[in-house]
């Protein structure tokens, strides 16, 4: 078992130190680790109750004679054996956090002020509600606090009472010769207070599940996994303490035709190889309808395309991005006899046409240049 530290030594003051300069060093300990400014921190818990047991010794000016005489073990004859947790802290000092902090820490019968919990929901957006953003309405089961007993527990007309088990503190001794245990009261599970006449709505606990409808503004551009938070739309607080937020994720469904990028979509256009040959005029669809799409003659399978100002808003500041087009070109099929005929005199004059090309490239009378090699990258 790791030995105490000295008492002095935690608040960092000398042993000729006054009352008042004690108070105050204990102050700035208290602030510093104050379990409400370290959630979560064992390590800032733990010097809090170092720093209150200093604190309790060293301001009892008989305490502190046992102390300055025979150390922690004097201490330990008179059955001090130090705090058992944060309610025995703000129990025996509630009037120093009140001059601390501006208010009662309300602690001694577990009604200290705790913020609520925040919920979570998942949405699910159609495509386009996700571009173009929505409004829509949501329910959402949260607790809140009982009308009947207006969130104390009781049943109206009869009030909570201190437990005559550990008269309040929360916390029972049982002195085992030279030491004192102090464990969490069985009655009132540390509580400090009983419900003796539970209120019948709530069962004593305060709070009902409710379902409440909340109208959630989907702003344009939102994407999977956006994170919208509604703040005071979560559970209430427990004894005063502040609401907290709903969290609503977003889930968008994919569109059958558009593919997002960011804040550009993608898609994909089949043409004729005849249109990519001689070039035309198609119908492209976009966000907002159609709009036509200039395809020039010679166009080739994958060649792209751009509509600028077509895509998703950003988030940020509503520029939207670009839609890009892909052709593809669709081979004819179930040709006629006609067809076939045109495109076999079109295989042959293509053909004879690749040939005197080959030709003149072989004599050196091509004007046209060939590739060069690419050197590997050193």
């Amino acid at each position: 078992m790791a030995s105490k530290r000295d008492y002095y030594e935690v608040l960092g003051v000398n042993r000729n130190a006054s009352g008042s300069e004690i108070k105050s060093k204990y102050r700035k300990l208290a602030l510093q680790y104050h379990p409400d400014r370290n959630p979560g921190n064992r390590e800032a818990e733990e010097n809090f109750k170092e720093a209150a047991e200093a604190y309790e010794v060293l301001r009892d000016p008989e305490k502190r004679r046992i102390y300055d005489q025979f150390g922690h073990a004097g201490l330990e004859g008179t059955g001090f054996s130090g705090f058992g947790g944060f309610e025995d802290i703000f129990s025996s000092f509630s009037d120093i956090f009140e001059d601390f902090f501006g208010f009662n820490s309300g602690r001694r019968s577990g009604s200290h002020g705790r913020r609520g919990s925040d919920l979570r929901y998942d949405l699910t957006l159609d495509f386009m509600d996700a571009a173009f953003g929505t409004e829509t309405d949501v329910t959402v089961d949260k607790m809140t606090a009982c009308s009947s007993c207006e969130g104390s527990g009781c049943e109206p007309g009869t009030h909570v009472e201190s437990c005559r088990y550990c008269q309040g503190s929360g916390q029972v001794s049982r002195s085992q010769g030279f030491f004192t245990v102090r464990t969490t009261c069985p009655k009132c599970r540390g509580a400090g207070s009983t419900i003796p006449n539970p209120c019948k709505e709530c069962h004593g606990i305060g709070r009902i599940s409710v379902s409440k409808k909340v109208s959630v503004k989907i702003p344009a551009g939102v994407d999977n996994g956006s994170r919208l938070r509604l703040a005071g739309e979560g559970e209430p607080g427990v004894h005063g303490g502040p609401t907290g937020d709903l969290y609503v994720f977003i889930h968008v469904t994919p569109h059958e035709f558009f593919k997002r990028e960011e804040t550009h979509i993608i898609c994909q256009i089949p043409i004729g190889f005849v249109q990519a040959a001689l070039g035309d005029i198609i119908m492209v669809p976009t966000l907002n309808g159609e709009k036509p799409l200039q395809i020039p003659k010679g166009t080739q399978y994958g060649d792209l395309f751009r509509f600028r100002g077509e895509g998703i808003p950003a988030l940020h500041n509503g520029r939207r991005g670009d839609q890009i087009i892909q052709v593809t070109i669709k081979t004819p099929t179930h040709l006629n006899k006609h067809q076939a005929s045109l495109l076999k005199e079109f295989a042959r004059l293509e053909s004879k046409k690749l040939s005197t090309k080959l030709k003149n490239i072989l004599k050196g009378d091509s004007k046209e240049t060939t590739g060069q090699r690419i050197s590997p990258n050193p």
